[in-house]
């Protein structure tokens, strides 16, 4: 099932006021007159690779001749309902990096930076409120997780210093015919006629492939038992992602928490990245995810970590994506 609300630049004031009031983690499209939720008609099931059954319900979004630039859509899975956002190639409004110098709440940030919409990013330690993944803004790294001694300082942590420090990142090109998005590790070579406005590193990539061995989150001993599972990525969980399409659309996704289930609810890595391959992404990221996931939209926030009465979890986080 999904449901679907959209926002245009001329709406976005007025949509405001109608919806105004609602760890060291691991490392270290319709137009619409209002604001409001419309539900959809049932529409075909997207293609799928691999698809796990609890993802197998996941409808494909209805194409209309003129998509508005950025668009919100609530999937309904059975562990999990999935915040999606997207905004448009082509389209006025831009994606950018945000870092808070303290720790702060989500709807905060991105009210404050002017966003249409943001998502949690990159890791940090809540017990030091420094970096675990770097953070570039403007053009220049402004936050390094060399600089957090609980981090690089860790003898639990040196093996996968290395690794923990090239993770995979969100970046934001300024090139010469415009401005490009990509996935790729900390270490690799910008493109020509190219330099990085913003990037923001986080971990695993979800897709093309999971990139938890190669990057530290995951390691198995001789006998191939698994050892480290940094992010829990097979356990279903809060997750937050951020995915890039082949034309250029940027995608903004949190899986949120069930209340009342008997089972584990959430998603894992592999079911968040099916979910992201069957709405046509191909690169896509993991952000933090946990108690750190949110989303905000047009003045509403989406958290995705429940306590056990149900009640959404918020942690103040260190950086985030925005759509303004």
């Amino acid at each position: 099932m999904l449901r679907s609300s959209n926002l245009s630049l001329g709406q976005r004031s007025r949509c405001h006021a109608c919806t105004q009031g609602l760890w060291l983690m691991a490392i270290a499209g319709l137009g619409l007159s209002g604001c409001h939720h419309q539900r959809l008609p049932p529409s075909p099931t997207l293609p799928t690779h691999q698809a796990t059954a609890d993802l197998t319900e996941v409808p494909q979004s209805r194409v209309a001749a003129a998509l508005p630039p950025v668009t919100h859509r609530t999937y309904e899975l059975p562990t999990s309902v999935v915040q999606v956002v997207t905004v448009s190639p082509g389209s006025d409004n831009a994606v950018a990096v945000v870092l808070s110098d303290e720790l702060a709440k989500l709807a905060h940030l991105a009210e404050a930076n002017g966003a249409i919409a943001a998502i949690n990013a990159g890791f940090f330690d809540p017990q030091n409120g420094l970096t675990t993944s770097y953070v570039t803004v403007d053009g220049a790294i402004a936050a390094d997780p060399r600089q957090n001694p609980r981090l690089m300082d860790n003898p639990d942590l040196q093996t996968y210093l290395p690794a923990i420090l090239n993770r995979s990142e969100l970046r934001i090109y300024r090139c010469d015919d415009g401005v490009q998005y990509d996935v790729t590790v900390h270490a690799a070579a910008v493109p020509a006629n190219c330099t990085i406005e913003g990037a923001v590193g986080a971990g695993p990539q979800l897709l093309p492939t999971l990139t938890g061995d190669e990057e530290g989150f995951l390691a198995d001993n001789e006998r191939g038992e698994t050892v480290r599972d940094a992010l829990g990525s097979q356990r279903p969980n809060a997750r937050s992602a951020v995915g890039l399409m082949a034309d250029g659309t940027v995608v903004f996704a949190i899986a949120t928490q069930l209340h009342n289930v008997d089972v584990a609810t959430g998603l894992t890595l592999p079911e968040m990245a099916d979910f992201l391959n069957r709405l046509g992404v191909q690169k896509a990221l993991n952000l933090d995810g946990g108690s750190s996931t949110g989303l905000y939209f047009a003045g509403q926030r989406y958290l995705g970590h429940l306590d056990q009465a149900g009640e959404p979890i918020e942690r103040s986080v260190k950086s985030i994506l925005v759509i303004r």
